[in-house]
């Protein structure tokens, strides 16, 4: 049997293309997840797991496969999956997107850490494009600042936005990818002085939000993720997982 772990619209593609296939089982964390997976598949499991899950998950379903189609900001959950596949010998392969590194005044900063120390002495509005997770880390350093978070319109981010006490008018829960002009259209709305940003790769519209920055004179600010080795191709992924059905 083959585990995929999904969380991203490349997940989506594989599991469109490999339908015709019964010997895989993918996993997403949310139930908001799998309906951008597949709402109606059996094969899409939902919840979240640490190692000891995952372990018993391996082996309660004869995994022989592990492919890592997970966010590239997932880092526990690779790790995990990584660290499984290594002491049960299981073979794993990692799908990595492209980096969106571009020639212009983005400020890029190595990990949240490094976000959370930088935004801590900024002033001003800063517009969040992060999503929910850390919301409550960015509120601890807020300040007198005033910060738009931009989420999932899903329960859970209405739930932590709720949880950390954020006003109505500070919330935006839409799914993006956006283009430049939708993003300068929001990003000019609220007066950012900042955006704040993940490199999820440029599938996924980091490149717009750069753009549309640099359109309205606001300093993008990009938290970069940890390099990792793996396969940029789905054409690639798609045939390892036929070959080892």
């Amino acid at each position: 049997m083959i585990w995929i772990i999904a969380g991203t619209s490349e997940a989506r593609e594989i599991i469109n293309r490999i339908k015709d296939l019964n010997s895989y089982i993918a996993t997403v964390a949310t139930e908001e997840g799998k309906k951008i997976i597949s709402s109606t598949s059996d094969k899409v499991m939902v919840g979240r797991m640490d190692y000891g899950q995952m372990k018993n998950f391996v082996e309660t379903k004869k995994i022989s496969l592990i492919v890592d189609l997970s966010h590239p900001y997932a880092d526990i959950v690779s790790k995990n999956a990584k660290e499984l596949s290594d002491k049960e010998n299981i073979k794993y392969i990692r799908y990595i997107r492209e980096k969106t590194k571009v020639s212009s005044k983005a400020i890029y900063l190595k990990g949240y850490k490094k976000a959370y120390e930088y935004l801590s002495k900024v002033k001003g509005t800063v517009f969040f494009t992060t999503g929910s997770k850390n919301i409550s880390d960015f509120e601890k350093i807020k300040g007198d600042n005033r910060f738009i978070y931009r989420v999932l319109p899903a329960l859970s981010s209405i739930k932590t936005c709720n949880d950390e006490n954020i006003s109505l008018k500070n919330i935006l829960a839409t799914l993006g990818p956006f283009s430049m002009e939708y993003n300068k259209m929001m990003f000019s709305e609220y007066k950012a002085d900042y955006v704040i940003m993940k490199d999820s790769g440029k599938k996924v519209g980091t490149l717009e939000k750069i753009k549309a920055c640099e359109e309205l004179n606001i300093s993008p600010i990009v938290i970069e993720r940890e390099d990792e080795e793996g396969i940029k191709n789905l054409d690639e992924i798609e045939a390892i997982i036929r070959k080892n059905t």
